[in-house]
């Protein structure tokens, strides 16, 4: 079965054409600007829709192959626990929980839309980055205000990357020759958006992005968790406004913030130079994921392994071992040779021992994509 997986962005489509079985991408590639003007010859493509043909045009006769399509929709709430066949309903549900994620849900549904007009005869299916989170205990994802007005108004903890969070789960297990089922992970999906989650079982316990991808970790741009009265702090004393703390927050802050660049190698470049201010942003940067690591090994009530993945995470030895250095009393160590060595595919960089495991392993989201709706399909 081949499954055309759709990550679409407000000025974007991301797409693969991934044979389900092997695991191959037949087709993958990238349309941007959509709608920008490009200088003096005229517009770029109009729209989602407009680009979606120029996909379709790309993938010539594989289109016939295609058996479903498979959506990233990054906001699902409360609603939507699982890969789901995608109608007009679901797509007005999507819609309405755009409030919970103006930047990603809005431009998701640009990308279904134009999908379904594009290819009306196959079946298509949304994939929840909230949905693998959906199994949190209430206390987990409850937020301690008003319960009337948090339930009015959909106010708790859904999480985030939960595609990538369990995916790289179950590669996890396969690499160390155990059931998922019987292991206790804790995953660090660190990119330019990072977040956390402590899995027990194969079931997501607790996670560190909360209502918005904003809570949490430190990021490329996004503060993570911050006193919420700074927020009104902030709007009392130097006069920002809803829109002015939305901006600060979300493309302000992180590490763009603190250093004055927002690409992590940019970062340890200039820390390794003798930057003063990025060091110290690393130093806020680990030190918060640190504090998640401690958090959660302890919901967890142990831990079998830590697992490294996404961008930072998979590509950055430095980082890595900065991360962990620090935490040989919760029994937790890096071997040098083992981290730093050339290689791509999932490994183990701890030494022999009783401890928990240090893994790095790639994420692959339009893989789990492809296989959540095709398994849907079936």
């Amino acid at each position: 079965m081949r499954v055309f997986v759709v990550n679409s962005g407000s000025s974007s489509i991301k797409y693969q054409l991934v044979d389900v079985e092997s695991g191959e991408v037949v087709l993958s590639g990238l349309l941007e600007r959509l709608g920008e003007r490009l200088g003096e010859h005229g517009a770029a493509v109009a729209d989602h829709d407009s680009g979606m043909r120029v996909v379709l045009d790309r993938l010539g006769s594989e289109a016939a192959s295609i058996a479903a399509v498979g959506h990233r929709v990054v906001h699902g709430g409360s609603a939507f626990t699982a890969p789901t066949l995608i109608d007009d309903e679901v797509e007005a549900a999507i819609a309405g929980m755009s409030a919970l994620a103006p930047l990603h849900n809005p431009a998701n549904l640009a990308g279904i839309s134009a999908a379904r007009l594009a290819l009306p005869d196959v079946p298509h299916v949304a994939v929840f980055d909230t949905a693998f989170h959906q199994s949190m205990p209430a206390e987990a994802y409850t937020y301690a205000i008003d319960r009337e007005v948090a339930e009015q108004h959909g106010v708790r903890k859904y999480g985030f990357h939960g595609t990538s969070h369990e995916f790289v789960a179950g590669r996890a297990a396969e690499l160390l020759g155990r059931p998922l089922d019987e292991l206790k992970l804790i995953v660090l999906h660190l990119g330019n958006g990072a977040s956390v989650t402590a899995i027990d079982g194969g079931r997501s316990i607790d996670t560190s992005m909360g209502l918005t991808p904003l809570q949490g970790l430190v990021m490329g741009t996004r503060s993570g968790d911050l006193d919420p009265a700074v927020l009104v702090h902030l709007h009392r004393v130097a006069g920002l406004s809803i829109d002015d703390l939305d901006t600060l927050l979300n493309t302000r802050s992180g590490l763009l913030g603190l250093t004055g660049r927002r690409d992590m190698r940019d970062v340890t470049a200039a820390a390794a130079a003798g930057d003063a201010l990025a060091e110290a942003g690393l130093a806020v940067w680990t030190h918060r994921i640190r504090h998640y690591i401690g958090a959660f090994f302890a919901q967890l009530g142990g831990l079998d392994a830590v697992v490294f993945t996404a961008g930072v995470g998979e590509n950055s030895p430095a980082l890595r071992a900065r991360v962990i250095e620090r935490l040989g009393h919760l029994g937790l160590h890096i071997d040098r040779f083992l981290n730093e060595r050339a290689a791509r595919g999932p490994r183990i960089i701890s030494p022999a021992g009783d401890g928990p495991t240090v893994l790095v392993v790639p994420t692959n989201e339009e893989l789990a994509i492809a296989r959540a709706a095709a398994a849907y399909v079936g």
